[in-house]
């Protein structure tokens, strides 16, 4: 029941009659205006009609056989819903990897932040290692129109060596959406840690193509300027072993030592091995699911997966509750990037799907772990793979598996610091 309150000032006198007290710091708790919840012996209790709660109320319990009256306070719903339009009917309509059912839940995820203190992941850096992004007009280059009042720290461009990472190819700055762009402000879509600090690097060309050893220096970077968390949307075929890239896992353990996690996408090919750079032990691999919540057919599986995460695509499987392989594909991921060639020009193509747009859902909602302080200061990336994989919503076999690994990354459950998996993270520390 949405109506105006008529008694403001009668409020402060209510506070001490209120059944549930709020938590020190929270909003004041609203009434409906002219009601009063009555309970006399031997009745039900019923909502009265009052010129003036407070009033009432004394009157009320100095009444015989009053056994309590009360105000009749106005609950919300316990998330956050931005004002984002979308494509006119609201972001909700499009995307679908932000919502509950085989989404990540960012909502509750939102609201959770915003109760403690770090709206959308406030206060952490992100490092997006990928084509760039459209972080700020440069010569020919703008920005996104939805990251005017994102967060930008001093990034790189290790392809042409300036500190300039304009984006050339339009799949970093999608990346980036995902991860932080504007949020709540009558603008395009929403990004899921969009309070955070976007540190842009680029380390693939304008055909989205980088080598080992431009991402190991950029990994370094990354970790020396003060990133907390390193997004990985690229990958190497399978084919590529270990002794091939040793510049590039030594930089991942570095940053593993220097106490940053690295997020990576678990590959696109279908095969069932991860590619490099997520089948490092320092990484956090992620493989994607389609909007029903099966298996992408394009996702790498196997030893090794933590979880999953939306990518979009066509179910790959065939005996699983939720898979729809022989049904119309679920839809791709949306953000705002380059509509076509133009680095001028943006739009929401439906194009992008992959492991790539899985990988930065999983670093978002560690960005909000963070602020949240949900595992208390400073957890390690040992502890914020545990908890991301504790908290994961089970999908396919009971348990962990190579097809989701853990499950679907949950953000509202990650980031709910009454949660069972974050009190028990907690109290290990």
């Amino acid at each position: 029941m949405n109506r105006p309150c008529r008694h403001i000032a009668t409020l402060a006198a209510l506070v001490a009659t209120l059944l549930l007290a709020a938590p020190a710091g929270a909003a004041e708790t609203a009434i409906v205006p002219d009601e009063v919840v009555v309970k006399r012996e031997g009745r039900a209790p019923t909502v009265e009609r009052v010129d003036d709660v407070a009033s009432a109320i004394r009157a009320l319990r100095r009444s015989p056989g009053v056994q309590y009256a009360a105000p009749n306070p106005v609950a919300r719903a316990a998330a956050f819903v931005p004002n984002d339009p979308g494509r006119g009917r609201g972001w909700q309509a499009i995307q679908w990897n932000f919502l509950e059912a085989f989404g990540v839940n960012a909502p509750v995820a939102w609201q959770h932040a915003i109760d403690a203190g770090a709206p959308g992941g406030r206060g952490v850096t992100v490092a997006v290692l990928d084509s760039g992004v459209a972080y700020a007009d440069r010569g020919r280059f703008r920005q996104s129109p939805d990251f005017a009042q994102t967060r930008f720290v001093q990034g790189h461009d290790f392809v042409d060596d300036d500190p300039y990472p304009n984006d050339e190819n339009g799949h970093g700055t999608h990346v980036a959406g995902t991860i932080g762009e504007s949020t709540n402000n009558h603008v395009g879509l929403t990004g899921l840690a969009y309070g955070a600090s976007i540190m842009p690097v680029r380390v693939l060309d304008s055909r989205g193509e980088g080598d080992a050893a431009t991402i190991a220096e950029a990994v370094r970077y990354a970790v020396r300027r003060g990133a907390d968390l390193v997004n990985l949307s690229l990958e190497f075929g399978t084919d590529v072993s270990a002794k091939e890239i040793p510049s590039l896992l030594d930089a991942l353990a570095f940053a593993r030592r220097r106490g940053v996690l690295v997020v990576g996408a678990a590959g696109n090919e279908g095969d069932r091995m991860l590619a490099f750079p997520a089948r490092s032990t320092y990484v956090m691999s992620v493989g994607a699911t389609t909007e029903h919540g099966c298996l992408s057919d394009f996702s790498n599986l196997g030893r090794g997966l933590d979880v999953v995460a939306p990518g979009g695509g066509t179910d790959a499987l065939e005996h699983d509750p939720n898979c729809r392989p022989d049904l119309t594909p679920g839809r791709s991921i949306l953000q705002l990037t380059f509509d076509g060639a133009s680095v001028r020009r943006f739009g929401l193509p439906s194009t992008y799907e992959g492991t790539s747009m899985a990988a930065p859902h999983v670093t978002a909602t560690a960005a909000l772990v963070l602020a949240t302080r949900a595992l208390g200061p400073k957890p390690t990336p040992e502890q914020l793979v545990a908890h991301l994989k504790a908290t994961a919503r089970d999908l396919g076999p009971q348990g962990t598996d190579t097809r989701y690994g853990a499950g679907l990354v949950d953000a509202a459950a990650a980031t709910d610091r009454r949660s069972p998996a974050a009190l028990r993270a907690r109290r290990r520390r």
